[in-house]
């Protein structure tokens, strides 16, 4: 599903934000990616999202070689993606409910069951009561949500998420992680980058772990951690 060989991220002048990953998720898995602040979480997600491209090296996703593909192999690579973004990246001008079913929307689904679709979500998160709303009038929480029921709407084949917890209590969280580990278990392949040790503890699933940008640790049980 994606492999990733000797791959580096240098950011202008000089910055290597990854340095030689080498990484390789079947299909079905669900991974955690941890460390701390600025170890190259984010620009893996971004990296296998192809919003970054590689410096050097092969990130292979679903078969897409994505250092040769084009922009309209990027438009159906994300076609099979939800992904769930560190700042939210809400549609200003269209309601909760409108910006839950966009996906739907790309993908040529009928208003009256888009909509249904996506207050059934909202319901799911505790927003039905907020779905004609603007994303300006919600709370951090409350828009954190919304990014994720736009990701998992169209149930797609793989679910990127930076932080998806990081402005949610321990009660949402917990809900926002079954919402995350039934799409897994209906096939969906699931990366999280988390700096949370206690969730990842908890789930006790693989983790990897970064470091600087390189991988220091790949534990199929997080024990490995401690």
């Amino acid at each position: 599903m994606i492999h990733l060989h000797n791959v580096y991220k240098i950011y202008p002048p000089d910055q290597t934000a990854v340095k030689g990953l080498d990484l390789s998720v079947k299909e079905g898995d669900f991974i955690f990616i941890a460390g701390a602040s600025g170890a190259g979480k984010s620009t893996l997600l971004k990296l296998l999202f192809a919003a970054e491209d590689a410096s050097k090296g092969e990130v292979v996703v679903g078969g897409r070689n994505l250092r040769s593909i084009d922009r309209d192999g990027i438009a159906m690579l994300r076609r099979d993606m939800g992904v769930i973004f560190q700042d939210y990246k809400l549609l200003p001008r269209r309601s909760v409910v409108e910006n839950v079913a966009f996906g739907l929307e790309v993908l040529g689904v009928q208003e009256d069951e888009r909509r249904r679709l996506a207050l059934r979500l909202l319901k799911s998160i505790g927003l039905e009561d907020r779905a004609e709303a603007l994303p300006m009038t919600l709370s951090g929480g409350e828009q954190q949500r919304v990014a994720i029921a736009r990701a998992l709407i169209h149930k797609p084949k793989i679910i990127l998420a930076d932080e998806p917890t990081g402005n949610l209590d321990p009660d949402m969280s917990r809900v926002v992680f079954d919402l995350l580990l039934e799409a897994n278990a209906a096939g969906v392949t699931v990366l999280v980058a988390s700096h949370n040790l206690s969730i990842i503890e908890e789930l006790n699933l693989r983790t990897v772990v970064l470091d600087r940008g390189r991988i220091i640790g790949d534990f199929h049980s997080p024990r490995g951690l401690t």
